[in-house]
């Protein structure tokens, strides 16, 4: 069985990093161990969670890892809350990655906007971040951010979305996916590029309007499942929109507070079949 090093937050409510990552990474048939980089009583749409910075436990955690020997076929890697701590998760990939690949979600804004508690600072540490990655997951903030351009809000072309794919590569990764994109009225998905092959693709599912948080972890997980079976990037991301696609169908008509995230749970065989 393929393992997979998932090094995100865990956020106990709202479904979301490694709440989201683990059960999907494992529906999918591979084995996910979590390195968990904070702890939180809640995801941060939420007010006041408590939170638990976990930097200093890593090395701890992973010193054991490499003690008794273990390795693994991936390394995901997705919130994180300082630039320290980056520091720390790039040490951590140094040693680990091996043969195996490296994904990263550059988790940090969205709408335009960084998140709460990132910096400039932060932004110019994860772009040096990616260019240790394989493969580089940003939403079209996070790319826009990275790249130091301004955001292009929803009026862009699939031009636009080349180049911008294509300057995500220069960071060092050789893939690049942009996540969130639409073309077309009632379509939604991500665009992707290969830097080896020179290949681009878009894959898009039917758009359901509304605001569905987690949609990015969601995705992201099921790319890393499909990539740690064998998978092509094209089938990877194909399957990670359709994926999505459902999950968000299956919430859209539930009337609970949308920061608990979507009902995941109740799609969740569409990946064991």
């Amino acid at each position: 069985m393929k393992r997979i090093a998932a090094v995100q937050d865990i956020s106990c409510v709202g479904r979301c990093s490694l709440t989201v990552a683990l059960p999907i990474i494992s529906a999918m048939g591979v084995e996910a161990c979590p390195l968990p980089t904070a702890l939180l009583s809640s995801h941060t749409l939420f007010p006041d969670p408590t939170k638990y910075d976990l930097t200093d436990v890593l090395p701890e955690i992973t010193g054991h890892w490499k003690k008794i020997g273990v390795t693994f076929d991936g390394i995901y890697t997705g919130y994180s809350g300082s630039v320290r701590q980056l520091d720390v998760i790039s040490e951590f990939i140094r040693e680990f990655r091996g043969d195996g690949f490296v994904f990263i979600d550059p988790v940090m804004g969205d709408h335009g906007r960084l998140y709460s508690g990132f910096t400039a600072e932060y932004v110019a540490k994860m772009a040096q971040f990616c260019g240790m990655a394989d493969i580089i997951v940003p939403n079209l903030t996070e790319a826009c951010l990275m790249l130091g351009i301004d955001y292009i809000g929803e009026d862009y072309s699939e031009g636009d979305l080349k180049e911008i794919l294509r300057g995500l590569t220069t960071l060092g990764a050789a893939k690049a996916v942009v996540t969130g994109v639409s073309l077309e009225r009632g379509r939604l998905g991500a665009a992707a590029y290969d830097s080896g092959s020179g290949e681009y693709f878009l894959c898009m599912g039917d758009r359901v309007e509304g605001s569905f948080h987690g949609t990015g972890d969601i995705f992201a997980s099921v790319c890393v499942g499909a990539l740690a079976k064998g998978e092509a990037l094209r089938n990877a991301v194909e399957q990670a929109v359709r994926f999505t696609c459902e999950c968000i169908k299956i919430t859209a008509g539930d009337s609970r507070d949308s920061r608990y995230g979507v009902n995941f749970e109740r799609v969740l065989h569409i990946l064991t079949e």
